[in-house]
């Protein structure tokens, strides 16, 4: 099996509104994601990693065996109009975590959630819900969100799953990015 070595992702990212597209799997590339229960947990995840990590979730597609969904640091505006008590640098700007940090969490705390919550899921279940990394791509200033994003919801279509993007219901947007 061929061992894959990943670049060391950057600490600071000098972009001023930096636009992240995420993909994970699941572990062994388990078909486990698809359903009701684990959607539920996963987007509700989404809609907790502004308060919990500094990061703010949009658009995302949930396919059998992993996620693509976007993401972006949040704005110094959100984190005070929600209240957020996240950590300031000298300069009075928030601390976020890093991106590698925001994944790590949100993988732990979704695992946690499937194996506790999920009654209808496989026995076989155990804590490796996700595969160890991720991928991550940066949109660069030609690419276009929305572009992006008009391929990443085709992918059910691309995948045999439906016949018009419109039908899969693992789909959806939690902030307009």
């Amino acid at each position: 099996m061929a061992e894959y070595k990943h670049l060391k992702r950057l600490e600071r990212v000098w972009v001023k509104e930096p636009v992240f597209f995420i993909t994970t799997c699941t572990h062994q590339r388990q078909a486990i994601l698809a359903n009701e229960q684990v959607a539920k947990i996963l987007v509700e995840e989404w809609h907790g990693a502004l308060e919990r990590h500094g990061w703010m979730v949009g658009r995302y597609v949930i396919m059998p065996d992993h996620v693509h969904f976007f993401c972006v640091p949040a704005p110094v505006a959100e984190i005070v109009n929600l209240g957020y008590n996240n950590p300031v640098d000298g300069m009075g700007r928030p601390v976020y975590k890093t991106l590698s940090a925001f994944m790590q969490q949100w993988k732990q705390w979704t695992s946690k959630r499937i194996i506790r919550e999920w009654r209808d899921g496989p026995s076989r279940l155990q804590s490796s819900i996700w595969q160890a990394e991720f991928f991550d791509h940066l949109l660069r200033s030609h690419e276009s969100y929305s572009q992006k994003w008009e391929y990443v919801r085709q992918n059910p279509v691309r995948a045999g799953l439906v016949k018009k993007f419109e039908d899969w219901s693992w789909q959806g947007e939690i902030y307009s990015l």
